[in-house]
């Protein structure tokens, strides 16, 4: 499981940068609007997941509700979900 919300935490925080890096200077700047549409939907899958694993995974590990809070401002950050993996999702996963 700490696997698994982990890869969904990078691929989160990487569709995120695509998303202002990459789609919307294309749609704003150039006028092309494909590449926001398909990099959307795959953030918003991404989103979606990271928030019900870490709604799960703060359940299972019985954490205070600041730690939820971090876990879920961590993914309307740029760069919020990789801080968030280096700082408390690593350090679980050299415990086990």
């Amino acid at each position: 499981m700490l696997t698994t919300f982990r890869i969904t935490a990078v691929l989160e925080g990487i569709s995120y940068l695509m998303l202002f890096a990459i789609s919307m200077p294309l749609k704003y700047w150039a006028g092309i609007r494909e590449p926001n549409i398909y990099i959307g939907y795959a953030h918003g899958a991404l989103f979606i997941a990271y928030l019900l694993f870490a709604i799960i995974f703060w359940m299972e590990k019985k954490w205070t509700i600041k730690r939820l809070f971090i876990l879920v401002l961590a993914s309307l950050l740029p760069f919020g979900t990789f801080y968030m993996d280096k700082k408390y999702l690593k350090p679980l996963q050299s415990e086990q």
